[in-house]
């Protein structure tokens, strides 16, 4: 017996009647309702999975009643009984996404055999929606390797955040994975569909980064020889992840301001505002609270941010994962050899500190899987910082060597003054990743001047 529930909807009471005892007998959950007005009342309070309902009756006919029950339930199958004076209405109901309709009088059998290859193709319908949903939730988490604890609350707050337009700032040090967990939220979301576009507001010149967010128009600057679509004009209808925002200057940080309270931009040269459909993520690996305090980023646009916090823990704060990523990254980067590792050096991998977090152990173990000589992967493979048999401290430098740590710090000051404290700049200039001079920057407390 079938527990589906078949909304029906008629006028006419004798044929009503008949319609809810054959449906009955079939085991399904009949509701008979005279008028199109209470069919709507009905369609809002229970889940029906079929629509049958006259075309042409008193007050509200059924061609209104379409309209209204696909707004409600965008996939409900609607069957509409029409009279032969009628069947130019039943036709146009077909091109507004009724199923089928039928003529009176009409054969009970074949009235059934309609009913069942409408039920038919809702059932295809839920099920295709099911599927959908279950590989949507397999893909989303696919690319981040994580059983500790704390991730998966972070993914459970994920999954609750994730189809509302509610912004969300991810903070977390370099390297922990902020632009996957962003990524995972919009594949969540109901704007998977759409674009989710990234800006890394570290990375792009301040002077260009203006234009690179709102856009430009032609003759709004030196060198603007055409109009350029800002990249929140380009996530319209998706997201728009914006990594490093504590890098954001203070008047960028007023216009966006203005973006997320009013959801239009005004590109650069232009009075013309221009309306925006997005949903906004942020992430940062500042402490923003520190740069509230000392007047570099506004409070008004920190709540606004700041409405879902969402915190990544480092990798040392999450230590069970190491294995797992150690096996993930090994499979990936290893091809033909099939690499393992002597579960020693696995154990120097999981007690060292891993100051670039997951990027960091990915990396190493990309350079490990090329230069590996034998299939299993030995404490000797491990560079020296990660081992404790060479009198590393965990994450850090050798203890007790001042001169050589106050070298590095005055090394780092000197290329950040003369980068005018670009952190991407000074990184090259020194030679090392951007996440390492984040990390020395930590270390030594250095702060810009």
């Amino acid at each position: 017996m079938s527990d589906e529930k078949i909304l029906v909807v008629d006028d006419d009471a004798s044929l009503r009647r008949i319609i809810e005892f054959n449906l009955k007998k079939k085991g399904y959950k009949p509701t008979a309702l005279e008028t199109a007005e209470e069919a709507v009342e009905y369609l809002k309070k229970s889940d029906f999975v079929l629509l049958i309902s006259d075309i042409k009756m008193p007050g509200m006919d059924g061609l209104d009643l379409l309209t209204i029950a696909q707004e409600i339930k965008p996939d409900l199958p609607v069957i509409f009984i029409t009279a032969f004076g009628t069947i130019e209405m039943a036709v146009e109901a077909m091109k507004l996404g009724a199923y089928d309709y039928i003529t009176k009088p009409f054969d009970l059998d074949d009235f059934m055999h309609t009913v069942e290859k409408a039920l038919d193709y809702h059932r295809l319908l839920d099920e295709n929606l099911r599927l959908k949903k279950e590989l949507k939730n397999r893909d989303s988490f696919s690319n981040i390797i994580a059983a500790s604890k704390p991730m998966q609350e972070i993914f459970n707050s994920v999954r609750k955040v994730a189809n509302t337009d509610t912004t969300v700032l991810i903070t977390g040090e370099s390297g922990t994975g902020k632009e996957l967990i962003a990524r995972a939220i919009h594949r969540e979301s109901e704007r998977s569909d759409n674009p989710m576009i990234t800006v890394n507001c570290a990375a792009i010149p301040k002077d260009l980064l203006e234009s690179e967010l709102f856009g430009h128009v032609a003759g709004a600057f030196t060198g603007a020889v055409k109009n350029k679509t800002g990249k929140f004009q380009l996530a319209d209808g998706g997201t728009i992840f914006l990594d490093e925002i504590g890098d954001l200057g203070m008047e960028l940080q007023a216009k966006l301001l203005r973006v997320l309270e009013n959801r239009v931009v005004e590109p650069v040269g232009s009075n013309d505002p221009i309306p925006v459909d997005i949903r906004v993520l942020a992430a940062t690996n500042q402490d923003l609270h520190k740069k509230l305090k000392a007047g570099d980023f506004r409070e008004d646009l920190y709540y606004r941010l700041n409405v879902i916090p969402i915190n990544i823990p480092p990798l040392r704060g999450r230590r069970e994962d190491i294995p797992l990523l150690v096996k993930h990254f090994l499979s990936e980067y290893s091809e033909s050899k099939k690499l393992s590792i002597d579960p020693e050096a696995l154990k120097e991998l999981s007690e060292y500190d891993w100051p670039g977090n997951v990027r960091e152990l990915k990396n190493l173990l990309k350079r490990i899987a090329v230069l590996a000589e034998n299939s299993k992967i030995k404490p000797s493979d491990l560079p020296p910082e990660t081992r404790s048999d060479n009198g590393y401290k965990t994450g850090e430098e050798k203890a007790g060597n001042d001169s050589l740590q106050e070298t590095e710090k005055n090394a780092i000051i000197d290329a950040l003054r003369k980068t005018g404290w670009n952190q991407t700049r000074a990184a090259k200039r020194l030679q090392i990743p951007r996440h390492i001079l984040i990390y020395r920057m930590k270390k030594y407390g250095i702060r810009e001047e």
